[in-house]
């Protein structure tokens, strides 16, 4: 049972929010307002008054609650729960995977893929449409590689808002179902996912939509950081040596890196940070290509490509975080290969039982990777997040049958 209130039992929660202000020149805007991207074309983020949350509610009552990453409320910029569009969110588990792990370390899959619609775009999409319907929007676009989209769609639905919602071509049927079938209007466009951008941005003034595009509005990274808040609630308020994130718009590693420095602002967390790493596909690594010439901004990658389709994005509007986060963190980004992106999938489910998607078994790989080039040790206790069920990914066909009129061998089975 979510403790969330349903609208019957409707009632406003104390705001600890102050203001909000440009991730990149600071400028400062007011809360409760409408907000697209700052004047300099970068995204805004939500401050709060971290000392009064720390003040008003302690760990434990935290650890108490239900309602998944709802119970994070302090930590959030909803009033209402009228706004709440809840669908079940849980607590998403850690798994362990011991024969995979480093000699005298601990590898952990957070396994996003239990939220509602089967990834964890569910969590930034559920506080965009919560705060969409609070100031007073009817109508949300976004650009999609499938996943973002289901999510945008069910929540929105749930919230009463419309919803209309572009992806690249080859984006899987699933998703284009699923957005389709939760009422999202989908179209399929001739392009990647920042041509569908385009066709949002183009959109807003003769549509009047509102663009709800990778940190093209501040509260997509509200609801990612919630990643950071639970792993560090699963571990006892601690965080782990190294996160391997999958990263195309990377709204999760930037959210989980503002966690864990509000979470340290209250006291609730030491100074330790994990080791970002961001990992991308080689046939799609812009990230990785600024993070090794040191550059603060990322260039659009040509002919992107990759079976990870969640992490293809050539060009990404929050770069300039996603990089700092990983240099302040004593990180890295990485790119690994598709097919070593399908083996690792095979191996992880063959050996620990656990089915990754492909932007999760990029981390596995990732980690592998890392490990024997010597950039983490093998002592590490590692994070890997697996973004979305592996069911909604294509996997491979058997064939293998028997003839139940004809004689079965069974010392050959």
């Amino acid at each position: 049972m979510t403790e969330m209130p349903s609208p019957v039992t409707s009632r406003e929660y104390p705001t600890f929010v102050t203001h909000l202000e440009c991730a990149y020149t600071g400028e400062r805007f007011e809360a409760d307002q409408v907000h697209g991207l700052s004047s300099a074309g970068k995204p805004i983020i939500v401050k709060y008054d971290l000392a009064a949350i720390a003040k008003s509610v302690s760990k434990d009552e935290i650890a108490a609650r239900s309602g998944g990453f709802w119970k994070y409320r302090e930590l959030l910029p909803v009033r209402k729960s009228a706004s709440i569009p809840a669908l079940g969110e849980v607590v998403t588990p850690l798994l362990s995977l011991p024969s995979l792990a480093g000699k005298g370390g601990e590898l952990i899959i957070k396994d996003e893929g239990r939220l509602p619609t089967g990834s964890f775009k569910a969590r930034g999409l559920a506080l965009a449409v919560a705060m969409a319907k609070e100031l007073g929007l009817k109508r949300l676009a976004m650009p999609t590689n499938g996943n973002a989209g289901a999510a945008m769609a069910a929540y929105a639905t749930r919230a009463g808002l419309q919803t209309t919602i572009f992806c690249p071509d080859d984006t899987p049927e699933v998703n284009v179902s699923e957005i389709e079938l939760q009422g999202g209007t989908v179209y399929r466009v001739n392009g990647l996912i920042n041509d569908c951008g385009k066709i949002v941005g183009e959109g807003k003034e003769p549509t009047g939509w509102f663009d709800c595009s990778t940190l093209k509005e501040p509260y997509r990274i509200e609801g990612k950081k919630t990643m950071g808040l639970e792993l560090a609630e699963q571990l006892g308020w601690d965080v782990p040596d190294v996160i391997f994130y999958p990263t195309g718009g990377g709204t999760g590693l930037i959210g989980m890196w503002k966690a864990f420095q509000e979470l340290e602002d209250m006291g609730w967390i030491g100074k330790k940070r994990p080791k970002m790493i961001a990992v991308q596909s080689t046939g799609c690594a812009p990230i990785v290509k600024a993070y090794e010439a040191g550059e603060e901004h990322a260039p659009l990658w040509e002919g992107a490509f990759t079976v990870a389709s969640g992490i293809r994005v050539p060009i990404a509007v929050g770069d300039f975080m996603i990089l700092r986060a990983v240099r302040e963190s004593g990180g890295f980004a990485i790119a690994v290969p598709d097919e070593d992106i399908l083996k690792g999938q095979e191996e992880v489910a063959r050996l620990e039982g656990v089915l990754l998607c492909p932007e999760g078994a990029a981390t596995y790989v990732a980690y592998k990777q890392s490990l024997a080039e010597g950039r983490i040790s093998s002592s590490d206790r590692a994070v890997l997040f697996n973004c979305a069920t592996g069911l909604k990914y294509p996997m491979g066909k058997v064939e293998r049958s028997l003839d139940r009129h004809q004689p079965i061998q069974y010392d050959k089975l």
